[in-house]
């Protein structure tokens, strides 16, 4: 049997989740989506709180994943520990809060998502996002029906040998981080839907969700003060995945543009 499953790019502000709330329900519904995965590290700007978390949530998303401002809002501490639905990075250190895959029960369908944070140009304290991917999958108890991947890194070159190394072992790898789409939505040679990244959920016009005018700023040298939401009209990208529940594998790969 297919299931869709749509992995949502990095959600960024109050205007990103608002966008989302707004969209999410009727979108999943429209195109008969079962699961929902979307990074929310950027929802308080660094970071996010509890209560952002929630909204998303109540939004529709089944799972939250984070990134390398998982720590931007220290609040989200004890939240981390309590609620196994937001991950964040699963090669930060084993003493730091929080759980960095989960096995969540669908009904029918058992759906395992894993986040990591990649080391090149980002976080070379990290262990080895590749070797840890490899322990967590020979970890679980129970082989899942579908194994999810979102692998929140800079490089392009690491998020595509994460893409190859995992090929066939799980369902979906997807990156996240740099909030710009790249257009090479695929079906890997071994049968793993993949993109280097989804893209972003806030502020169509905008540089990673601030207003131009202050990025354009900061690299003529000036000061551009304190970074501000663009505001405005806002856009909600992602992709959808299609898996057959028979082999775990991906069918098709979709990608989605919300305005």
């Amino acid at each position: 049997m297919l299931y869709r499953i749509l992995a949502l790019g990095d959600v960024t502000g109050e205007e990103g989740l608002r966008h989302v709330s707004r969209h999410l329900r009727s979108f999943k519904k429209m195109q008969d989506i079962a699961f929902v995965v979307a990074n929310g590290e950027n929802m308080a700007g660094n970071g996010l709180m509890p209560e952002q978390a929630e909204d998303l949530f109540t939004a529709g998303v089944d799972v939250i994943t984070l990134g390398n401002h998982t720590w931007g809002k220290m609040q989200i501490t004890d939240y981390l520990e309590d609620n196994p639905y937001i991950l964040r990075p699963a090669n930060y250190a084993p003493r730091v809060p929080g759980r960095g895959w989960g096995v969540y029960d669908c009904g029918r369908i058992r759906i395992a998502v894993m986040n990591l944070i990649g080391r090149c140009d980002l976080d070379w304290k990290a262990e080895n996002p590749f070797t840890t991917a490899d322990r967590i999958l020979k970890g679980m108890e129970e082989k899942p029906t579908f194994t999810l991947v979102d692998f929140h890194a800079q490089a392009t070159s690491e998020k595509l040998a994460m893409g190859y190394y995992l090929d066939g072992r799980v369902s979906a790898v997807w990156g996240t981080h740099t909030h710009v789409p790249t257009a090479d939505a695929q079906i890997m040679e071994k049968g793993t839907g993949y993109i280097t990244d989804l893209g972003m959920t806030g502020p169509a016009r905008s540089i990673l969700g601030i207003r131009p005018e202050q990025s354009v700023e900061f690299f003529l040298g000036g000061l551009p003060g304190r970074f501000r939401s663009a505001g405005g009209g806002c856009k909600m990208e992602g992709v959808i995945f299609t898996l057959d529940s028979d082999t775990g594998l991906c069918t098709a790969v979709e990608r989605v543009d919300v305005r």
